[in-house]
């Protein structure tokens, strides 16, 4: 009994992009040109405090208030390197 069959897949390191979105398994079909997968944000907490993280979907950003950062999203993957953060002010409301 055979299976149903696997596309073949692009070398490691390059995009899934040239894959048709009906032969990617549904996790896999990105939503948007930038879209980020809320069900990751369960998973990461701030590098600094490990303290929860809040999605600021109008800037592309993950805000830890405890640390006073947003941490950027790119092209739908978060950038959490404190290198790559914004200081945010402790009056700002975005997040």
């Amino acid at each position: 009994m055979t299976g149903p069959t696997i596309p073949d897949l692009p070398p490691s390191g390059q995009p899934l992009s040239g894959l048709p979105a009906a032969d990617l398994p549904a996790a896999d079909v990105p939503a948007g040109p930038a879209a980020f997968d809320r069900h990751m944000l369960e998973s990461l907490v701030c590098p600094v405090t490990h303290s929860v993280l809040h999605y600021d979907a109008a800037a592309q950003e993950l805000v830890s208030r405890a640390a006073g950062l947003a941490f950027p999203i790119r092209s739908g993957i978060p950038i959490m390197l404190i290198d790559e953060a914004r200081q945010i002010r402790a009056d700002d409301t975005r997040g």
